[in-house]
């Protein structure tokens, strides 16, 4: 007990010593003068491979690519992890899930700490088949976030097969990493064909997903263990999600990166909280699991029917109890607040000077994401006891 309580107020300690002396220093500034120009010269020097890889357009690259870019996007992820956490392969959802908050969390800061821009268009030709796709292309450019959570997550789907099924041999290994390279680079050629990204993005973001993966691979079963026989898991995971908010750098434009973390750093907590407390009911490794006779593809389909809905009904529940409760809070404690997006009475000088309000549209975010996770791994999942799915 005192020993974790130790190692999570270093933890905690730690990001609050890197939040206040890199805002001293000023370190985003340094950084971003020091890596931006170099970046942007290899932007606009890459200009003539993007337009001869763009030279070979059909109709057919187009559509492949796009839909490329879809499967590994950050909402499929959201749509399938619950699906996962469902068929009953509890371990590889969370493991995913966590994984994904990291990825989006460390590729967003990088890119908001150097602010490079993706590819001049005109001349290049930006294919943005989705509205996804249209706020992918307000964010900066390096690292590609779609080439960084794809080598993460491919690497740890098929370390996860190899190393927990009956598929075993060197041919399936080869196969395997043969197969998982093919779709890297499918992902990362595609962001360069749709306009979306530099080579040196791409590059960028291969190379930081390796990292990123190597580091995962070494410390996950620990991180595992934690999440669902720790001590003060739930308290130290809330603390470390609400210093993340902050520990998070200022960008040279705003762009919606940090939104996207928000929504993340709430599902990480949402399914850090809820697999705590529920761990030996719905998601120990004896769960049934989908294709066995415990749980036929109709069963699986039920639960897909109920649980669905459920969660949308949540998530719809926690937005509308965060936008009343944030700023009642925040009124009673006189800290000055504004709202972008979710309350257009607050999008006003009233509430106190802009730039020193706090816009509770982060507040927002983070509670309905979280409390979207935690149906996902303990309301739903009552409910299917409930009924016998």
């Amino acid at each position: 007990m005192e020993g974790s309580a130790v190692w999570q107020g270093a933890v905690l300690g730690g990001i609050l010593l890197w939040l206040f002396s890199s805002s001293y220093l000023n370190l985003t500034l340094k950084l971003r003068s020091f890596l931006q120009p170099f970046v942007i010269h290899y932007v606009q020097t890459g200009t003539p491979i993007l337009l001869k890889i763009q030279s070979y357009r059909v109709g057919f690259l187009d559509a492949l690519f796009s839909v490329l870019s879809c499967v590994v996007s950050v909402p499929f992820y959201t749509a399938f992890l619950p699906l996962l956490f469902w068929s009953g392969h509890g371990q590889l959802a969370r493991q995913m899930t966590l994984l994904m908050a990291f990825c989006d969390y460390i590729g967003n800061c990088i890119k908001d700490v150097v602010s490079a821009p993706r590819p001049a268009s005109p001349p290049v030709r930006r294919v943005t088949a989705t509205k996804d796709e249209e706020e992918n292309a307000l964010e900066y450019g390096l690292p590609s976030s779609h080439t960084l959570n794809t080598v993460c997550l491919s690497g740890y789907l098929l370390h996860y097969v190899l190393t927990h099924t009956q598929i075993q041999g060197a041919y399936i290994n080869y196969f395997g990493v043969s197969l998982a390279c093919l779709f890297v680079a499918l992902v990362g050629l595609g962001r360069i064909y749709l306009g979306m990204h530099s080579l040196i993005d791409v590059v960028a973001g291969l190379f930081i997903g390796l990292g990123i993966l190597g580091l995962w691979l070494t410390v996950y079963e620990c991180i595992d263990n934690f999440v669902v026989s720790g001590q003060n898991v739930t308290t130290f995971w809330a603390a470390l999600s609400f210093l993340l908010l902050f520990a998070y750098p200022t960008p040279e434009l705003p762009t919606p990166s940090f939104e996207f973390h928000t929504a993340f750093d709430g599902v990480a907590l949402g399914i850090v909280s809820g697999v705590q407390q529920t761990y030996h009911q719905f998601h120990h490794d004896n769960v049934p699991r989908l294709f066995s006779s415990e749980m036929t593809i109709p069963v699986f389909m039920g639960r897909m029917l109920v649980g669905i809905p459920t969660i949308l009904i949540v998530k719809f529940c926690s937005k509308t109890l965060a936008k009343w409760t944030i700023p009642v809070v925040a009124n009673t404690l006189g800290i000055p607040i504004k709202s972008t997006t979710y309350i257009p009475t607050l999008n006003g000088a009233k509430t106190g000077e802009k730039s020193k309000a706090f816009d509770v549209d982060t507040g927002i975010r983070f509670l309905q994401y979280a409390g979207l996770a935690w149906s996902v791994v303990d309301l739903v999942p009552s409910i299917f006891s409930y009924v016998n799915l």
